[in-house]
């Protein structure tokens, strides 16, 4: 069973080395490095330890010698989409979703979950926003959808895409208090379908990355390091998901998700949510039964996800060279045609070999463990093809990951360049 962690990479440490299947990068420091899929600002890696880690030569699970993800049986399907310091567009997370839809069997993949600890304040509505429409998608075609529902605290909505309330919103917990306490987004007219342990979450460190090298407080040992957010809990529910599709291969994405969300048990009383419960949520799809079908492939109403690419960006934005990405236009600097975009997505042709609206973003080839990496030579936004621009000379200055924080202080917005990762804090 396959996991497609849509992320700032993974990177091959011990305990991963041998599990990564590596996907298109396509981060905006593709061009500029002839390493590509590696994470080099260490969130992505720690997320994907935590789903789906295995120290080699494990042979006791609850060895506390060894690291254990989650889901140790799964693989990690690479796709890479935030830079070296986290920034990231909405245009790039949308077109590695849609990515993961279209390969998601190929080469011996089977790819039943996506792990999105990603969120924006998007200004429209879930049905109208392209990249909440990207996730349905994913759903409607069989892959279990885990997103962050933010760290935004107890009065505030969660982000975008987890307002779309087909995928599974995953809301973090303070596990480590007397009384598991909720520090997740739970505002407005939607709430985390479930919550998960977010608090101090052990995972894989990559040595000199950009979180590894200002967080040092955040460091356990010479291989482990700890985080707090929803994102860590969206790597607890994901690795869950992907055990549960193993086991019940024939269970539908709704069929997972109701399975999470009936047999948790309330946190705290107070009507916060389920707290994950996998042996009861077993217990449900065995009850059950499989789906009559894993796919959905009708569509009632619609056009859906058709909304403005500038508005899913909820006031977050990239600039390189003095120029800001904003408008309708993705980080080719390509028109968006939402319309056209969204009738693409689900019939599964938004990608033709390595071009994805219009522009080529990758290469095509499969080479028996990754995806070829072709710099891109297309314009960006900014006029100049990307390899003109210069690594050195770019300065991104966008926010989306929601890893909460790193060492006990907040983030607030725009303030860190990664901020829409939703893990909130390291350490």
């Amino acid at each position: 069973m396959d996991i497609a962690v849509i992320d700032t990479g993974v990177a091959p440490v011990l305990g991963l080395a041998g599990k990564i299947i590596n996907g298109p990068d396509l981060s905006l420091d593709n061009p500029y490095t002839s390493i590509h899929s590696v994470d080099v600002y260490g969130h992505g890696t720690h997320l994907a330890s935590i789903a789906a880690g295995l120290d080699p030569g494990t042979k006791d699970l609850s060895d506390s010698s060894k690291f254990v993800g989650v889901a140790p049986g799964s693989r990690i399907v690479n796709v890479r989409v935030g830079a070296f310091d986290g920034s990231v567009d909405v245009s790039q997370v949308i077109a590695g979703i849609d990515w993961v839809v279209q390969h998601r069997h190929d080469n011996g993949m089977n790819i039943r979950v996506i792990s999105l600890a990603f969120g924006t304040q998007s200004a429209l509505p879930y049905w109208d926003d392209p990249l909440s429409w990207a996730t349905e998608v994913a759903w409607r075609k069989g892959i279990v959808v885990v997103a962050a529902a933010g760290n935004a605290g107890t009065t505030s909505n969660v982000t975008m895409p987890a307002l779309n309330p087909r995928i599974i919103a995953a809301g973090a917990v303070d596990q480590t208090m007397s009384t598991p306490t909720p520090f997740t987004s739970d505002g407005g007219m939607r709430k985390p379908d479930l919550f998960a342990p977010g608090a101090h979450i052990l995972g894989l460190r990559v040595p000199g990355s950009f979180i590894d090298s200002r967080f040092p407080s955040a460091r356990v040992g010479a291989r482990l390091t700890r985080g707090s957010g929803t994102s860590q809990a969206t790597a607890v529910v994901a690795g869950a998901a992907a055990l549960l599709a193993s086991k019940y291969p024939a269970s539908s994405p709704d069929q997972i998700r109701a399975a999470l969300i009936f047999s948790g048990s309330d946190v705290s009383g107070n009507n916060w949510g389920n707290f994950i419960q996998l042996d009861k949520a077993s217990d449900k799809l065995e009850e059950w039964g499989p789906a009559k079908s894993i796919e959905s492939n009708t569509i009632i109403g619609g056009p859906y996800g058709t909304g403005s690419l500038e508005a899913a960006r909820g006031g977050q934005h990239l600039t390189a060279n003095g120029v800001t990405l904003n408008g309708e236009k993705d980080i080719m600097g390509k028109a968006w045609d939402g319309k056209a975009w969204s009738a693409a997505a689900w019939s599964g042709a938004s990608w033709t070999g390595g071009q994805w609206n219009g522009a080529t973003w990758t290469g095509a080839s499969w080479t028996g463990a990754s995806w070829t990496g072709a710099s891109w030579t297309g314009a960006s936004w900014t006029g100049a093809s990307w390899s003109s621009i210069g690594f050195a000379g770019a300065s991104w200055t966008g926010a989306s990951w929601t890893g909460a924080s790193w060492t006990g202080a907040s983030w607030t917005g725009a303030s860190w360049t990664g901020a829409n990762w939703l893990g909130a804090y390291w350490g």
